[in-house]
């Protein structure tokens, strides 16, 4: 075994799971998950059955990743946020099985702040920023900050973190990450320098 796992913590059977991960207290593992090399995955998280994640994804405490999420390298989930994967629950009419479930990706190093709601069958795009307590109904793009409910599109934020303030060319600088961003059309792209 060549990552951590907490004596509380159960893993299902047919589990993959990357070298330098760390699996903290009361962490449940599912059938068919796929989990990448050094990830944290903090205290009472639960992985879906068949859930992919990548490599370097911090989650943290109280987080349940259900099937039909996706996460992409360098994804932070801040604790107690919630996935769904069905759009329509009720108890009296069950809808269990792969075939219900709606999918939803979370792009390369995007953060999803403490107590957001992300619905399924969105996309949030890479490096963006959903602030906590957000309800995310609808794709968030690229660099893209969301805040509120439902969440609204208020800025951008660099690869770093930073918030990028464009100038009148619609050009931005990241002193933390040390590249230069640019706003086109509603689309912010990295640049050379």
């Amino acid at each position: 075994m060549n990552y951590f796992k907490h004596e509380s913590a159960y893993i299902d059977d047919n589990v993959e799971i990357g070298e330098g991960t760390k699996i903290w207290h009361f962490t449940h593992i599912q059938s068919g998950a796929k989990i990448g090399k050094f990830c944290v995955l903090g205290q009472n998280v639960n992985i879906g059955n068949n859930v992919v994640i990548g490599n370097y994804v911090k989650i943290q405490n109280n987080v349940s990743v259900y099937e039909g999420v996706t996460l992409e390298d360098y994804v932070f989930c801040g604790p107690s946020m919630v996935f769904t994967n069905i759009i329509n629950p009720r108890s009296k009419y069950p809808q269990k099985g792969s075939d219900y479930y709606v999918k939803t990706l979370v792009k390369y190093g995007a953060t999803l702040g403490a107590n957001c709601t992300i619905v399924c069958g969105i996309t949030i795009g890479k490096f963006a920023f959903v602030g906590a307590g957000a309800v995310v109904t609808k794709d968030v793009p690229d660099y893209g900050l969301v805040v509120g409910n439902p969440a609204k599109l208020i800025g951008w934020m660099s690869e770093a973190g930073e918030r990028l303030i464009f100038d009148d060319n619609g050009i931005a600088f990241c002193k933390k990450s040390n590249k230069k961003y640019q706003l086109k059309n509603g689309i912010v792209t990295e640049i050379e320098i």
